[in-house]
């Protein structure tokens, strides 16, 4: 009798021919997460994971994308002495007065099929136990896997972040704030199996060092999902200082979020990212109307994914809870976003008009200028803390 954490696949179970795929990236997700010494054995339908710390390993499996379940459980022979004495063993550790038992027999070819078990194991448990049978609502549900070469025996299954294995989508470049959406977006996006690599413009001296670093505990956060995201920093000082000087204030955020999209999407290039990611919820501030949703992805090719775009502010921030980065984003320390913002910036933004005020800009030369200043941050992932 072996004690082993037992992973289940979810959505992944949907993906036909490219199922191995999947799996593959989610097995190579578990070794680079996962901080505890474990031996993992992967299967078509299972992981199956071996450790001397179940705990501090299923704490980190709580982290990856693409696990839809976790049931800790004992493999034992497929025979049914050792699948009884089992399940009595499982029983006496769980509490509750009424079970069921579920049998899943995989392998054709073990003699008893899935129903015959559930009355042999469910009249062992009633001669060697005082529970009572409730196949509607049980205090307890056993359920034994009966696979090819072992049986797998369990009550207790944890949930899983499900989505996707970080990485089988591709890369994206999410553009990073200090405020409280766009760490969300970026949770959202991994968990739909894209890799991120996060890009933070910073606006020294009007953002602060605080501003920097409050970004770079947000980063943190976001690298326990995918330990391969890097964050950068692009200087945008001298773009909105000139575009203050130069420009209405009441358009300096359209062109500001203008420069930012050009800037990533240039720099998404370099790192093979196929989109960009913003934060962005749709009437939630000026910049988010349509109007000025579809001024600011003029200026880019590459597609720009919103994931919060129908959420609103309470759904976002339950979410920003749940995921660790609320308290770190409402530190009141400013971005460049919040930096020469107009009391009554436009909200249907004219391309014909934002086109005039940026011919009065040397746009590629500033751009340029940006590019080559981008630096990359250190940030560390942390240590077995659970969310």
């Amino acid at each position: 009798m072996t004690k082993m954490i037992l992973i289940k696949y979810g959505e992944l179970s949907t993906k036909g021919d490219n199922r191995h795929i999947f799996i593959s990236v989610l097995k190579e997700n578990i070794e680079k997460v996962v901080q505890t010494e474990i031996d993992i054995l992967k299967k078509h339908d299972r992981i199956y994971i071996k450790t001397e710390n179940i705990a501090d390993t299923i704490a980190d499996l709580k982290k990856v994308f693409g696990i839809h379940k976790m049931a800790l459980c004992y493999q034992v022979a497929n025979e049914e002495e050792a699948i009884k004495k089992t399940v009595l063993k499982l029983i006496s550790e769980a509490s509750g007065k009424t079970f069921k038992i579920v049998t899943k027999r995989a392998n054709k070819n073990f003699p008893t099929n899935s129903q015959m078990m559930n009355h042999l194991i469910g009249g062992h448990v009633l001669k060697n136990s005082i529970l009572q049978v409730d196949i509607k609502k049980p205090d307890i549900k056993i359920t034994i896997e009966i696979r090819d070469e072992f049986t797998y025996v369990y009550h207790e299954e944890i949930k899983g972040l499900g989505g996707f294995p970080v990485g089988v989508g591709g890369r994206g470049l999410l553009l990073l704030s200090g405020g409280i959406d766009s760490p969300v977006a970026g949770y959202l996006t991994m968990k739909r199996g894209i890799a991120l690599d996060c890009l933070y413009f910073e606006s020294p001296p009007h953002t602060s060092e605080r501003a920097k670093n409050k970004v770079i505990r947000l980063a943190q956060v976001l690298k326990k999902y995918d330990c391969d995201l890097n964050l950068y920093v692009v200087n945008f000082t001298a773009i909105q200082e000139k575009i203050y000087q130069t420009l209405p204030l009441n358009y300096n955020i359209t062109i500001m979020r203008r420069f930012m999209v050009a800037i990533a999407e240039e720099f998404a290039l370099t790192k093979a990212a196929k989109i960009l990611i913003t934060g962005e919820s749709i009437g939630q501030v000026a910049s988010q109307t349509l109007e000025s949703l579809a001024v600011i992805d003029e200026k880019t090719k590459m597609p720009i994914i919103r994931p919060l775009v129908c959420y609103d502010k309470s759904e976002i921030i339950t979410l920003a809870k749940n995921i660790g980065t609320y308290d770190i984003s409402i530190e009141p320390y400013q971005d460049c976003c919040t930096v020469f913002i107009a009391k009554h910036p436009v909200i249907r933004p004219s391309l014909k008009t934002v086109y005039e005020y940026e011919a009065k800009l040397p746009f590629t030369e500033l751009k340029k200028a940006a590019l080559e200043q981008i630096k990359k941050e250190n940030i560390k992932k942390e240590k077995h803390e659970l969310l």
